[in-house]
This record gives C-alpha cells, structure tokens and sequence, in this order.
C-alpha cells in the first residue's frame, strides 16, 4: 500500500493521538488529528487527505455528518470508526466500518477496503 495522507477526526484526544502514531508507524502521513464535526470539514479542505478516518459519534455532532459534507466537494475514501457500527451500518449501509478497540491489521484492512471502494468512483 502506498503511503496516504490522513485526516484523523476523532473527539476523543488520546484515542486521535494513539490512531495517528498507528497510522504513522504504517508509513502513513499523518496532516491533522481533529475533534470535532466543523474542524474536519474545514481540514478536509485544508490538506485534501487521501483517506479520512472518522469517529462515525463526535461530541459536537456526527462523524457521519462531517463526511456527508466534506463529499459534497468530491469523494474521499472513508473509514468510519465506532465502539457501536450497529447504528452506522443503519444510516450508511455499505460504509467501510472498524470496530473500535481495533489492531493494526484490522485498520489496515479497513482502508484497503475504503481504497478498493473508491476505486469504482
């Protein structure tokens, strides 16, 4: 896998920090952590990430939401990621979707999918 620039929207600090060095390890570059649903959009368009990792539920709002709008600009490959995927499956089936906690190969295989997904954009 080639190396990907990444948006990581996470709310919770640590949890952003510990996915991004996981990324990083990977060989990922890393262009901003943030927290909440108007920072990433705002990121998005920023750095123009090759791959967004989400938290499908921010404190200010929703994951889901964020990428809803970060789309509307053009696609970006997206892993939304969530201690409960039941409630995303519902409201956006056939999203690439990661269990949190998770390892670095189930990470790996989420954004293989996000990648191969996007490929038929």
């Amino acid at each position: 896998m080639k190396a990907l620039r990444v948006l990581v929207v996470e709310d919770d600090v640590l949890v952003g920090v510990v996915i991004g060095r996981m990324l990083e390890w990977m060989g990922h570059e890393v262009c901003a952590i943030e927290a909440t649903k108007a920072d990433a959009v705002t990121a998005a368009a920023q750095y123009r990430p090759d791959l967004i990792i989400v938290d499908a539920w921010l404190d200010d709002g929703s994951g889901i939401s964020a990428i809803e709008e970060i789309l509307r600009t053009g696609f970006v490959p997206h892993v939304f990621m969530s201690g409960n995927i039941s409630g995303v499956e519902a409201l956006r089936p056939g999203a690439v979707l990661l269990q949190k906690p998770f390892r670095e190969a189930e990470l790996t295989r989420a954004i293989q999918r996000a990648l191969d997904a996007a490929a038929t954009f």
